[in-house]
């Protein structure tokens, strides 16, 4: 990569000051510390930011996040968000579950604008409700992002949003040599994606990549 493209991405990463975002300008950074601390790998600054346009363009009042984890993502979705939109964050991890509260208390998120549920995901977003939702959130390396591909066409409403976040997972997507399996399934689900009718998608640079996509209404 040229350093003007760096650099470039530097500035786009720059481009919105997220210690603006909440009243106390310190929640966002301390909660990627707790994020580091638990090993659950936060979205980028970049990658937030296109989180929160995506949810405000939607005016989205329910939204999904599969991967709660220290509450970096579900902070930028609910400043996106419309004021009483409510978001249903899941991890199966408690601890993670534990510190996104922390983030959400700082953040003076009223408690009825958050739902945290801890579980396995992929049994947690069977039991939502079909087409009930007007964006879904899930990393592109979870293990199970196939199947989480196909519950989130399902929990969408026409229209609605899909954001999948380190959708180039750390630059390896677009390197031949890296074969890894996780890798390959990073790229198995990009071309699901694109490759699906109902979808219409973007890939974008932003953090560590960000996939998204709307759900276009039935055709009659």
């Amino acid at each position: 990569m040229s350093s003007g493209k760096v650099a470039g991405w530097a500035h786009g990463e720059e481009f919105v000051d997220e210690s603006t975002l909440f009243a106390d300008d310190g929640v966002l950074a301390r909660a990627r510390e707790r994020g580091s601390e638990l090993g659950a790998t936060p979205v980028l600054p970049g990658a937030g930011a296109l989180m929160r346009v995506l949810a405000a363009a939607v005016q989205a009042r329910s939204a999904v996040e599969i991967g709660t984890g220290s509450g970096v993502g579900s902070l930028y979705l609910l400043a996106g968000m419309h004021p009483d939109g409510v978001l249903t964050t899941i991890d199966p991890e408690v601890e993670n579950q534990r510190a996104a509260r922390e983030a959400f208390a700082e953040a003076r998120i009223r408690a009825p604008r958050v739902r945290t549920i801890a579980g396995r995901p992929r049994d947690v977003v069977g039991r939502l409700t079909d087409h009930a939702y007007d964006l879904v959130s899930f990393p592109a390396h979870d293990p199970h992002a196939l199947d989480l591909l196909e519950h989130a066409r399902r929990l969408l409403r026409p229209g609605g949003v899909l954001v999948i976040p380190h959708a180039l997972f750390h630059d390896r997507v677009a390197d031949p040599t890296a074969r890894d399996a996780t890798t390959q399934a990073v790229r198995a689900l990009l071309r699901a994606v694109s490759d699906a009718d109902d979808l219409v998608p973007a890939l974008t640079g932003s953090g560590d990549g960000v996939l998204a996509a709307v759900l276009r209404p039935a055709r009659s």
